[in-house]
């Protein structure tokens, strides 16, 4: 078990079948259900993800609970998406994906995002008047959507909804630890 007790919440992970960075997508679940939260894990198919290290070397697969278009995102706390380029690159196009993102950020929701995955924010329209943190390669896309970019190792903001941005694999353990933070502080209870 973690440090904080999570019991009682849920989180839900979207992610594409192909190219989810291994430790930004595998880190983040295990701490969450080591805590006590009930987290799915959903992509486009039902089929097996197949994450990748470093964008290029296979990691290990990981079983969705469900798929996209299966998600009532009304039944979750906090809406997780992690990184990867063939990932985020995968998801900020598909609209099913893109469609919770804004059922999230609507509501005030609190979304957690690392790495390249603020792309789905950035393609939902919900980066305008955030700060926020990504891999610095996103930081032009950030920008000309609305949202201050800057390169901290985790950054929360609060504005409109919760959300909580990282920058790379280095970075969760101060990612996972936000995540705590704002589903305790009864952001979504």
């Amino acid at each position: 078990m973690g440090d904080a007790n999570l019991t009682g919440y849920s989180a839900l992970a979207i992610v594409s079948n192909y190219g989810v960075e291994q430790d930004e997508l595998i880190v983040p679940v295990q701490h969450l259900r080591d805590d006590g939260a009930d987290i799915d894990v959903a992509a486009p198919a039902a089929d097996t993800i197949q994450t990748l290290v470093g964008d290029r070397d296979q990691g290990k697969t990981v079983e969705p609970t469900l798929a996209l278009d299966q998600v009532e995102p009304a039944d979750y706390d906090l809406l997780f998406i992690p990184g990867g380029t063939l990932n985020a690159d995968t998801l900020r196009r598909n609209e099913t994906a893109i469609g919770i993102v804004r059922a999230f950020t609507s509501t005030g929701a609190p979304v957690a995002a690392i790495c390249h995955g603020p792309w789905a924010l950035v393609e939902a329209g919900a980066t305008e008047g955030k700060t926020l943190t990504s891999y610095p390669s996103l930081q032009t896309d950030i920008r000309n959507a609305g949202g201050t970019w800057v390169d901290r190792p985790v950054v929360t903001d609060d504005a409109g909804y919760p959300l909580i941005t990282s920058r790379r694999p280095d970075d969760l353990d101060d990612f996972v630890r936000e995540i705590d933070a704002v589903l305790t502080a009864g952001a979504t209870a």
